[in-house]
């Protein structure tokens, strides 16, 4: 496969037998073939949506120091605010290059309850408070409706990959309804400087949780996917689409029967590079932090072997982002 195919989701959420089971063989077949697809019919407003990244511009366009006030507070929260080039997706996959020309501002779960389940040790960072600019105040309810509608959307999909994989479609129910995920709102800037050899404005990674929502624009400097043969191509903004991807999770958890796939965003052209700023709405879906990971029972053929240990949700997440955010030097963990 080497495009990624627009499903529409609607006959799945009406919830006919004959709705359920298209969605989910046309997602099926998209999620072993390439691990990427793009979803219409999953009922969230355009109004609502051109909202968030009209606030989500806003809070770019403020100063340095106007961000800085809503900064990331340490390496291993994913919250807040991070300045251009202070991140490096490549070194997530052991690969060195400069930092990704992006800057990004990112939400985790809000309205968490003061109890053991999300204060212990275990819990570690996955629900670290959110961080917010003082000088937009109205931000924080339109991310935060954000979250919420993107959260329920990834249930949905969740739902479609449970029938997809044979299992009864609440079987994920459980171990989503505490998910840590993460909302980010990623700024390309103008290229007014050429990139330093090897940069990008996103260098080659997979993504590491469940599933990824992407709201994206079409502005040069594009989206690509590495098809199975090892070539580069471009998945084009369509209008009230998200695109959706798996992730390493997913694929460990069906040992490997359907893939994670290395993407990137590449640079525009030079000609265009003045001109070329994007903005991505990215919602990355993570199980509850201690949901064990091991291969679905549904994955294992006889005489198969399971070809990744188990590892919690928590675990997964946390390893991969201190390798992105740090550069490859590691925390303690």
């Amino acid at each position: 496969m080497d495009t990624v195919p627009v499903i529409d989701i609607a006959p799945f959420l009406a919830g006919t037998p004959e709705g359920i089971d298209k969605v989910a063989r046309e997602i099926a077949h998209a999620c072993e073939q390439i691990g990427f697809f793009q979803i219409t019919g999953y009922g969230v407003s355009e109004e609502f949506i051109q909202q968030v990244y009209d606030i989500s511009r806003r809070f770019f366009d403020l100063t340095e120091s106007e961000k800085a006030v809503a900064a990331q507070p340490a390496p291993d929260q994913v919250r807040g605010w991070t300045a251009v080039g202070m991140e490096g997706l490549s070194y997530s996959l052991d690969e060195v290059a400069p930092g990704d020309l992006k800057e990004k501002m990112d939400m985790g779960p809000f309205a968490v309850p003061a109890d053991e389940y999300h204060t212990c040790a275990e819990a570690g960072p996955h629900f670290a408070p959110n961080v917010w600019p003082d000088a937009l105040p109205e931000m924080r309810g339109l991310w935060e409706r954000y979250f919420a509608e993107m959260s329920e959307v990834s249930r949905q999909v969740m739902r479609i990959f449970a029938v997809a994989l044979d299992l009864d479609i609440d079987f994920f129910e459980d171990k989503i309804n505490e998910h840590i995920s993460m909302f980010r709102a990623i700024n390309y800037p103008d290229q007014v400087e050429p990139p330093l050899p090897g940069q990008l404005r996103a260098g080659a990674h997979s993504d590491y949780g469940s599933l990824t929502l992407l709201r994206q624009e079409q502005r040069p400097g594009s989206l690509q996917v590495m098809t199975k043969s090892g070539e580069w191509f471009d998945v084009p903004a369509i209008q009230g689409a998200l695109v959706v991807n798996i992730g390493d999770l997913m694929a460990e958890w069906t040992n490997d029967r359907w893939v994670s796939t290395l993407h990137r965003v590449i640079n525009p052209p030079r000609d265009l590079a003045n001109d070329s700023r994007r903005i991505s709405l990215v919602f990355f879906h993570q199980p509850n932090y201690d949901a064990m990971i091991s291969c679905l029972p549904t994955c294992l053929t006889a005489g198969e072997q399971p070809k990744h240990a188990p590892m919690s949700s928590g675990e997964h997440l946390f390893s991969k982002f201190v390798k992105q955010s740090t550069f490859g030097q590691g925390v303690e963990q």
